[in-house]
């Protein structure tokens, strides 16, 4: 079932430098090859082996049997509308929709933002797909997301990138978490889709966008109880899968259009789930819920990306501050997040040098230019 499902979802057997192993047909591999083997077992993943940029031959904590069974089926799942924000990639987009028709649980509508592409073939292939297109000519990723949520009529909304590949069972499993009134957002688990660069292998071995083959809940009432400390929302999933209670939005806002890429340049998810904490919901990632996404190929394509990472990240923080008070992330982007970078600079200066530090000082500028962006935004 495993290779069928695979084969439907990447056209082919599988793509450049990671391998997918079925606990229930064949033992675990003694040891890493040349990428990734991840390991499924009862048509889950549940954990994986990654040969890492610096050559070691790193293995996920396997998720025990119980970790990784499915939500119980619910008979009536709620309607589930499924967003796309795009610009000037029809390629991608293209490859991306053509994994929709293959789900377990179809959509009930497929919304396709065109965020200000140049072009008119992001339109022609959304409506080639019988996706409903809508245009956003200001650009940024929070502002599309948006756009498409004031557009989606679902009970969830479900977003999803142009560069990843959806598993057929995708939707079903991420629309299932919601099996309680309390739970606003579900994540699902993010593989790499391919390893077949430098680029592609740093990335999943420094700033992999997966948490792990355990579904973990993370309660707002524990939120409540740690507002004394920078609470991890970036641990709770990736916006590349995510779907959203369609009336949170009503309750606890939208986006922040400051965040993202085409502004701020990351974190506009990990601030919302931040919200959606403070505002007592509780958000689920559920690692049986799988999309598999096209890294940057080139390091320069990756350093630019990283730069993004750290200016939207501390600008995130500052957001946080703003909207909750919750001084802890204010201290974290003045005071400990700049002594840790000190901590890195100076084990660099000393000649100690590590592969996590490869892209130092993009991460550095990063930083600052999120901290004074913020502060050309913030609001009184």
């Amino acid at each position: 079932m495993l290779e069928a499902e695979l084969r439907e979802v990447f056209g082919v057997e599988g793509c450049a430098g990671v391998r997918h192993v079925d606990l229930d047909i064949q033992d675990a591999p003694e040891g890493c090859d040349a990428g990734m083997i991840v390991l499924w077992r009862g048509g889950v993943p549940v954990g994986h082996l990654l040969r890492a940029s610096d050559g070691e031959c790193r293995i996920a904590p396997m998720a025990t049997a119980r970790d990784s069974s499915l939500i119980a089926p619910v008979l009536d799942l709620p309607s589930a509308s499924v967003v796309i924000c795009t610009r000037d990639r029809p390629n991608e987009l293209r490859r991306c929709l053509a994994s929709l028709p293959r789900q377990t649980f179809p959509p009930e509508e497929i919304i396709v933002v065109d965020n200000a592409s140049r072009g008119s073939e992001t339109r022609e292939v959304a409506l080639a797909a019988g996706a409903i297109y809508v245009r956003e000519d200001r650009p940024g990723l929070d502002i599309a997301r948006n756009r498409g949520a004031l557009r989606a009529t679902s009970q969830i909304v479900a977003y999803t990138d142009d560069d990843v590949l959806l598993h057929p069972q995708w939707l079903e499993r991420l629309v299932t978490a919601f099996d309680s009134p309390s739970i606003g957002a579900v994540t699902g688990l993010v593989l790499p889709a391919e390893l077949a660069t430098k680029a592609q292998r740093y990335f999943e071995t420094f700033w992999s966008f997966g948490q792990g083959y355990t579904p973990r809940i993370f309660r707002a009432a524990d939120f409540a109880a740690s507002r004394h400390e920078v609470f991890p929302a970036w641990k709770i999933g990736a916006g590349a899968s995510m779907a959203f209670r369609r009336d949170v939005f009503d309750h606890a806002g939208l986006f922040d259009e400051r965040l993202d890429v085409g502004q701020a340049g990351c974190s506009g998810d990990s601030e919302y789930w931040y919200r959606l904490l403070a505002n007592g919901y509780d958000c689920r990632y559920q690692p049986t819920s799988v999309t598999f996404h096209f890294h940057r190929r080139t390091m320069e394509g990756l350093a630019k990306q990283i730069y993004a990472y750290m200016r939207g990240h501390s600008a995130a923080l500052l957001v946080q501050h703003e909207r909750t008070g919750v001084k802890a992330n204010l201290t974290q982007v003045l005071k400990w997040k700049p002594l840790w970078y000190l901590g890195r600079v100076r084990r660099r200066l000393l000649g100690r040098r590590v592969p996590e530090d490869h892209f130092l000082w993009q991460e550095i500028a990063g930083y600052a230019s999120g901290i004074l962006f913020y502060l050309r935004t913030r609001r009184g």
